[in-house]
């Protein structure tokens, strides 16, 4: 099913409690909009998940619905609040408590793209922040809540695989001590949106493949797993993000001569993930 915002791809048959989501591999830039930016066109992608899409589009053949982003992060952030609008940005928002988020310049409707580099030439309306909201934030957010009602109605819990992808040099600041840098980054807040056990296995499904794995470092989770992660009531969310320089030239924003190799490993690992929440008694998921 494809929504102006979204396309989501559901199994034939529902198995497991497991819902994948790509809120920022969205690739749709609108003659409108970048006749508004300043970027040229590999510019304003830097932002973009490139191919995290692609990359999990396997999870419906082992029964997970698959929700993915088709407006660009540039546009609108669905991993960010509603409210956190960018006074410096958009016309008529007055300031509010520190934001750090905000304040970078990437609300959900983002000011800068990777390495602060400015995407307008002025500001934007409030009319056109709200539209952008109610068009392509709200109706994702719908949908990805309907999908986890839905697990949590068949299975009596509901987990969330929040899809990222991050820059290379992001990991060039991490302190190991000589150890090696990760792969993968899992983030639950330090905990807090997840259960233990299903981080571990989450964990174990990447490492199983042959991934290096590190959690909450130096990416935690942001608004989406904040959002839906609710481990007291069954409701878990984790957010995943790969290191790009495994799968894609950063410069050229294409896949490398490693992409399908990866993509084997990361099926592998999807199909690990989504039997975490494949019911015991599978005549609960069918009432």
């Amino acid at each position: 099913m494809q929504h102006t915002s979204y396309d989501l791809i559901r199994p034939a048959v529902r198995s497991t409690s497991v819902v994948f989501a790509s809120p920022h591999s969205g690739r749709d830039y609108t003659s409108a909009f970048l006749n508004v930016a300043e970027l040229d066109a590999t510019e304003i992608r830097s932002s973009e998940d490139a191919f995290i899409d692609q990359l999990y589009d396997e999870a419906p053949n082992f029964g997970a619905p698959f929700i993915n982003a088709l407006a660009p992060r540039a546009f609108v952030d669905l991993n960010r609040g509603p409210d956190e609008l960018d006074p410096a940005l958009i016309e008529g928002v007055h300031r509010k408590p520190h934001n750090p988020r905000i304040a970078s310049g990437l609300g959900v409707i983002p000011r800068v793209v990777a390495n602060g580099r400015h995407i307008y030439r002025g500001k934007i309306s409030l009319s056109d922040a709200h539209n952008r909201i109610a068009n392509y934030w709200r109706p994702y957010h719908d949908q990805l809540q309907t999908l986890m009602d839905e697990s949590n109605r068949a299975y009596g819990e509901s987990i969330l695989i929040d899809c990222h992808s991050m820059p290379h040099e992001a990991l060039m600041t991490m302190n190991l001590q000589n150890a090696p840098r990760p792969d993968i980054v899992l983030g639950d807040r330090f905990g807090s949106t997840a259960s233990a056990g299903i981080m571990d296995r989450v964990e174990a499904a990447f490492v199983d493949v042959g991934l290096r794995v590190a959690r909450n470092a130096p990416f935690a989770g942001a608004y989406i797993v904040q959002k839906y992660g609710r481990p007291s009531k069954s409701q878990h969310a984790i957010q995943v993000e790969m290191d790009r320089a495994l799968y894609m030239n950063e410069q050229t924003l294409e896949p490398n001569a490693d992409f399908a190799s990866f993509k084997s490993l990361i099926r592998a690992a999807t199909a690990s993930i989504a039997e975490i929440g494949v019911a015991k008694d599978q005549s609960v998921a069918a009432e």
